[in-house]
């Protein structure tokens, strides 16, 4: 049960297909995706805002630990304000676990709306699980029981994943991923257990490596959201368009970084034929062929 990516997929350029067509006259697709997750105290952090003294590795990692922490009882509330504005409903990439160590997020989240899209149990390396299938099979479990349906979705912390994930993931019933970041468009793969359709999720527009890796000032998500988002508009003139952001509430929901989030769905609305999907909504959409015709 190991198969390599190319051998999934063949190789397809997208001027050699035939354009996707978005419902009533819209063009394209804003897919937000909220990621909220488990950091173990006991573990190494997921993520550092500062270096350990000297170099030296710390545990408990109190202070990154911390900045995580932040987030969840007080930068995600800013996302939930915004939303609840806009009358968006994101998709939610959500380890299990927070379901339990954050419920009133959780429930917050269910109560408006959100998808809740699998994110592994905690937040850690897929190909550092010691039984890939049990810990799967457990999150989806998990958020079955607390949402009342099973997540169709999936995306592995950090992208994480190994040769075995695709039927893995299909074995726990999920229908999409969003770890394959090579399409503008929606594509399917193979699996020995059936077919698995990749979204196109991004890690250009993911406030990790904009903002922790790269170490961009506060007001360059907006700028590069908007130059991505407007050559986006321009093309989906001829072909419908997706264009995925990715946040986090330590790292966007920041006091110095939220407007400028906020910023870019004033950019938006000022445009027509923009639609705001979850992941659900694309996969329907997907599997319904599309609007392409002949």
């Amino acid at each position: 049960m190991s198969m390599a990516p190319r051998d999934r997929h063949e190789y397809s350029a997208i001027v050699d297909r035939p354009p996707m067509k978005l419902p009533g006259g819209n063009r394209m697709v804003v897919w937000t995706i909220v990621n909220l997750e488990v950091w173990d105290i006991s573990k190494p952090m997921a993520r550092q805002v500062i270096p350990a003294p000297t170099g030296q590795v710390l545990l408990p990692d109190v202070p990154n630990w911390g900045w995580h922490e932040y987030g969840m009882r007080v930068g995600v509330w800013r996302f939930f304000k915004l939303y609840e504005k806009l009358g968006i409903a994101p998709t939610l990439s959500i380890n299990a676990r927070v379901v339990d160590d954050y419920e009133r997020v959780a429930k917050q989240a269910l109560d408006a709306g959100w998808e809740f899209m699998g994110h592994s149990w905690e937040q850690g390396p897929i190909h550092k699980e010691p039984d890939q299938r049990a810990m799967i099979m457990r999150s989806q479990d998990r958020l079955e029981k607390f949402t009342g349906k099973r997540s169709v979705g999936w995306l592995g912390p950090g992208l994480t994943q190994t040769f075995e994930t695709p039927e893995l993931l299909v074995e726990a019933g999920v229908k999409y991923i969003g770890d394959w970041v090579y399409d503008d468009e929606p594509t399917t793969i193979r699996t020995e257990k059936g077919p698995l359709v990749t979204l196109p999720y991004t890690v250009e527009l993911n406030d990790i490596p904009m903002m922790i890796v790269q170490h961009h000032e506060s007001d360059y998500l907006l700028k590069r959201a908007i130059d991505q988002f407007d050559r986006l508009y321009e093309e989906s003139a001829e072909r419908a368009k997706i264009m995925s952001l990715a946040i986090h509430p330590y790292i966007s929901g920041q006091p110095h970084r939220i407007k400028y989030l906020e910023k870019f769905y004033e950019h938006v609305a000022k445009h027509t034929g923009v639609l705001h999907w979850n992941g659900e909504q694309m996969l329907d959409w997907y599997n319904k062929g599309a609007g392409i015709t002949g």
